[in-house]
């Protein structure tokens, strides 16, 4: 199936606090943001006509411009309002919802305190992230060459496109060599997350995650541990090693395009689809539909 290029759609775009038709939102080549990564994003799914902790991922959005010293020109009530009108304008009530925000061109080099800060929201109709077999037998995973930061050589606490360099880089090499995703690890050499998703392992029926202080705690992450308190599932934040995670009896992925995903294979360890990912599924989908 030939993609519909994302420059070339109809509906329209919430730009600078203007409603935009899709193909008019454009951005002038040498700006700030496109030649040195100053710049942010959001990730977020609508579910019903409500985006799941939409405040949450506006607050968010907002501190990761501090992160990264760049004004945010837009509170997150302003923001809040702007996604539902997007929305609205678009006719979408199940969608993907994308806050982006970056440097302008009014000034080029390092620096940057000259430049203005850019807003867009775009929305989309975006199905499941997964086909209906891969959930049920899990996606495949090869561990990556490159490494995630430590966090005083980048703005790990940050959703900001300069750290996601390294997981395009290594989800090519996983798709190149027939897996779905690839393994991060950390500059410990300790396990991370997956390209754009946070991970869980399971062993004997309780839940370990890796500690998020060199990488972002997704909202979706911080989710699934508040199902397993509900569900009194026993869960651990702790350091994890590849050898560790090659035990599990189970792992899983948390994020908002991916939802809630199994993983059945990571380089040539297997694993199953098994209750605990079945339960933590099945509640998040309750919820997000709620």
């Amino acid at each position: 199936m030939a993609l519909i290029p994302f420059d070339d759609r109809d509906g329209f775009i919430w730009f600078n606090g203007k409603m935009t038709p899709w193909r008019e939102a454009k951005i002038h080549v040498i700006s700030h943001g496109l030649h040195y990564a100053s710049s942010i994003f959001e990730g977020e799914r609508a579910y019903n006509g409500k985006i799941f902790k939409s405040r949450e991922h506006s607050e968010r959005f907002v501190r990761s411009a501090r992160l990264i010293d760049m004004d945010m020109p837009y509170s997150v009530d302003e923001l809040e309002t702007a996604k539902y009108e997007t929305m609205k304008a678009n006719n979408l009530a199940d969608c993907y919802v994308r806050p982006v925000a970056w440097r302008g061109a009014e000034q080029m080099g390092i620096a940057a305190r000259q430049t203005k800060t850019h807003v867009a929201i775009a929305v989309w109709a975006w199905p499941a992230y997964f086909s209906t077999e891969l959930l049920e037998n899990g996606i495949t995973m090869q561990t990556s060459q490159w490494r995630k930061p430590a966090p005083e050589t980048a703005p790990t606490a940050s959703k900001t496109a300069c750290l996601y360099a390294i997981g395009t880089m290594s989800k090519h090499a996983a798709e190149n060599a027939g897996c779905h995703d690839a393994l991060m690890l950390d500059y410990r050499g300790l396990v991370a997350e997956a390209t754009g998703a946070n991970l869980f392992m399971v062993k004997n029926n309780k839940i370990f995650t890796p500690i998020p202080d060199c990488f972002l705690n997704g909202i979706t992450r911080q989710t699934v541990i508040e199902i397993a308190h509900e569900l009194n599932i026993p869960l651990q934040e702790t350091r994890i090693t590849p050898e560790d995670l090659m035990q599990a009896d189970e792992i899983f992925l948390s994020g908002t395009a991916t939802e809630i995903t199994p993983v059945g294979k990571i380089d040539t360890h297997t694993f199953n689809v098994g209750p605990v990912f079945k339960q933590i599924r099945t509640r998040y989908l309750e919820l997000v539909n709620s």
